[in-house]
């Protein structure tokens, strides 16, 4: 089984570094990991821009093949993968197993997806030499790769957000070297994955500077590596905070990139009148059920449930509390993460226009959850109540009617999901909902619990900020190549210099 070694990979070398940290895992004492650098990441990019001269002008049958192989990779290090991400985040086997599974089905779907060529929007306007009174040149479009693509590992996702995940696959599937920041977190199962990256490089042929890992723990390194002059865009998942520093730091370059930043959301669950008369406790039940899977560390985790007052609405509060007051203590990613989700839980405790429902405490590095209760005019007069806590928190907001539910979804801030609970009769309420939470989520669930993203070609994984800095893009699903593509227009080029994804002039 692979042994990590806590170095960088940078265009095909392990580079032990100068400098160490060492990680944090659940159960151990961790390994020493080299700390990454300015000048390492000038190293790593300048070697991504090398490798595009290739790599962007691959064709996709080659792209493919590399995706596939990854794959395969992967997969021939899985113990390794489940036996090291298990230890580093705590969490169980199964879901390793099965976000592993995700990542290598995307990497496939991408495969099979940019094959196609579909995403490519191929357009030719013929030119008519005979028009009058001007004539109009032959025009052909396609859509071609940017260059050297930045990516954040995750932490809550060590495989499908991290090293192999999502931004890097589209990158990669679109024609793009990826230089990955690994997350602090799991470094050791961020190894492991380069390592199969590497192996598929070498297998394929691929330039080594087609991707990078380094691994650090500091800021500098990860200000350095969006500021360089090189880098072209940015795929980032994570906390507000640190999401929309990194994208003021895109903003502010002399040349500024996109910053495709998944940041998190509440996502607001609306409880119609007769669904929630004819099914208050299937919905508690499944509502506590998704806040608290995986210790709730999902950027789709349904924090905040709006439901009128009333005895159905009193309810689902009361068995909401009681299937959650059953949840053992679960880990938590890592000791900062179970810190701020404490002090979130403080944050609402402390406000007087919330009702605590159910107020728990865990030891270290565990969390328990908590619940609480608010009106909407409290709610939409208060930002913080907003604001996403990321672990097993729900906050209950009552309203009365459909007016005063509407006008609390016009109060919401962007969203990674909405999610309607409603049976037929709730029709109308619904047709009143929808284009207020159209305008402010990315995806749209109806009788549904928003954790779990199906990776496909529909998928929406974004928002109307703060839930992601671009309301035009995805981070899951094959939209999600488009970020790293951008159109270009050959006029009256003769087929000789035509890139071959383009069809020959016509007659």
């Amino acid at each position: 089984m692979y042994i990590p070694h806590g170095r960088h990979l940078i265009a095909g070398d392990w580079v032990a570094g100068s400098d160490h940290f060492r990680s944090a895992p659940l159960k151990g004492e961790g390994i020493e990991v080299a700390r990454g650098t300015p000048a390492e990441v000038d190293r790593a990019v300048t070697a991504a821009e090398d490798a595009f001269e290739s790599f962007g002008w691959s064709t996709r049958a080659d792209r493919a093949a590399f995706l596939n192989a990854i794959a395969d990779e992967i997969e021939q290090r899985a113990d390794a993968i489940t036996a090291y991400g298990t230890v580093e985040t705590g969490l169980p086997e199964a879901r390793l197993q099965g976000e592993r599974g995700r990542t290598t089905g995307q990497l496939r779907l991408f495969a099979d997806h940019i094959l196609k060529g579909d995403y490519l929007d191929i357009r030719h306007d013929a030119a008519l030499p005979d028009r009058q009174p001007l004539p109009r040149p032959d025009l052909k479009m396609v859509q071609r790769p940017i260059g050297p693509v930045a990516v954040f590992g995750a932490s809550n996702f060590p495989l499908a957000f991290s090293t192999a995940g999502g931004d890097t696959a589209a990158a990669l599937a679109a024609g793009c070297p990826v230089v990955v920041k690994g997350h602090p977190a799991h470094p050791a199962t961020g190894e492991i994955v380069a390592d199969a990256i590497a192996a598929a490089i070498a297998k394929t042929g691929v330039h080594p500077g087609t991707f990078s890992l380094i691994q650090g723990d500091q800021v500098a390194y990860a200000q350095a590596l969006v500021q360089h002059p090189l880098i072209r865009a940015v795929g980032f998942t994570g906390s507000l905070g640190a999401g929309r520093a990194l994208f003021d730091l895109c903003a502010q370059r002399p040349e500024p990139i996109p910053f495709f930043g998944e940041l998190g959301s509440v996502n607001p669950m609306f409880i119609l009148p007769v669904a929630a008369r004819e099914r208050w406790a299937a919905l508690a039940s499944g509502w506590a059920a998704s806040l608290t899977m995986g210790a709730g560390q999902f950027c789709t985790n349904p924090g905040l449930v709006i439901i009128d007052r009333g005895p159905d609405g009193d309810a689902f509060v009361a068995a909401a509390a009681e299937a959650l007051s059953n949840v053992a203590p679960q880990p938590m990613l890592t000791d900062g993460i179970a810190n701020a989700y404490r002090s979130g839980r403080d944050r609402m405790q402390a406000r007087n226009a919330i009702r605590p429902v159910l107020v728990t405490d865990a030891d270290g590095r565990h969390a328990t959850p908590n619940l609480f209760e608010t009106d909407a005019d409290a709610y939409l007069g208060d930002h913080a109540m907003g604001e996403e806590v990321f672990g097993p928190l729900g906050l209950i907001v009552r309203t009365s009617g459909t007016e005063e539910m509407t006008r609390l979804a016009r109060g919401l801030e962007g969203q990674l999901t909405a999610t309607l609970h409603m049976d037929d009769a709730d029709t109308e309420t619904a047709a009143r909902l929808l284009p207020v939470l159209e305008r402010k989520a990315g995806r749209i669930l109806v009788n549904g619990f928003p954790t779990g993203v199906e990776v496909a070609d529909a998928m929406v994984h974004g928002g109307p900020y703060p839930a992601s800095t671009n309301f035009g893009a995805t981070s899951v699903g094959t939209l999600s190549i488009r970020r790293f593509l951008r159109p270009v227009c050959y006029q009256n080029l003769p087929d000789a210099l035509i890139p071959a994804d383009l069809p020959p002039a016509r007659p």
